[in-house]
């Protein structure tokens, strides 16, 4: 069987990396640009930043603000690619879409209140000291 060479295929291996990249931060200059939960996302990345280096949270704090910013982050881009793979196929209200799109928006959703309690955890202590 011959392979069948995809665009994203074609140049050097150095090339190849290069344009994946170049998409990569194409989807996340589109998701900040049209998806208005990125900018919510972007805006509580910064918050918790922020709070992490006044509060001097630990290690195992960091790792876990690391981690599920970008879980939610991430989940939030995959949400945005389900929801236009489906705008692509229908444009009519249809059962199944609703419910593709409404579940994927979900799993975002499900992170975020992961993030919420998270942070809640380990800053709400450390706030209640300063009182």
């Amino acid at each position: 069987m011959k392979q069948v060479l995809r665009n994203k295929d074609k140049g050097n291996m150095i090339e190849r990396y290069y344009k994946s990249f170049i998409h990569a931060l194409e989807g996340i200059i589109y998701a900040f640009k049209y998806e208005h939960n990125m900018i919510i996302i972007g805006f509580a990345t910064i918050v918790v930043l922020i709070a992490g280096i006044i509060f001097k949270i630990s290690t195992y704090e960091w790792f876990f603000i690391i981690i599920v910013i970008g879980l939610v982050a991430g989940t939030e881009m995959l949400n945005t690619s389900i929801e236009a793979t489906i705008d692509l196929i229908t444009t009519e209200t249809h059962p199944l879409a609703k419910i593709a799109k409404d579940t994927a928006s979900s799993a975002t959703l499900i992170f975020s209140f992961v993030a919420f309690i998270g942070a809640l955890i380990i800053f709400l202590p450390k706030i209640l000291d300063l009182i």
